[in-house]
């Protein structure tokens, strides 16, 4: 299953991420944006702390992600640790342009860890 999302997420700019609703239980789907380092996927909430997903996922850490019809179920890990967070934002700047970036995501104090295996 690794190599079959790890292609998905090959040349793609978002992914289908799915929480477990905190108060609803129900699954929710949001497209976003990702950066793929070896075996994990980072994720960036666009509010940090505030977004939503992200408080479902601090309550509920299993995740779906999908890309090109492949899927992958795995435990997310909340990052809060600044120099971690500051390293993955520069991936995010990276790949999608620091304006764009910027622009998108006022607050970056967190991110999430998910990995492919």
């Amino acid at each position: 299953m690794t190599n079959a999302i790890g292609d998905a997420l090959d040349g793609v700019r978002e992914v289908e991420l799915t929480v477990t609703g905190r108060k609803t239980g129900r699954q929710i789907s949001h497209p976003v944006w990702f950066v793929q380092q070896d075996d994990n996927v980072f994720l960036v909430p666009v509010t940090g702390s505030d977004s939503q997903w992200y408080k479902n996922v601090q309550q509920t850490p299993m995740v779906q992600l999908t890309a090109n019809g492949a899927a992958l179920s795995s435990s997310a890990t909340p990052i809060t640790a600044t120099d971690q967070v500051d390293r993955i934002v520069a991936m995010f700047r990276d790949k999608y342009g620091a304006d764009q970036f910027e622009s998108y995501y006022p607050k970056h104090d967190v991110a999430v860890q998910v990995p492919l295996g």
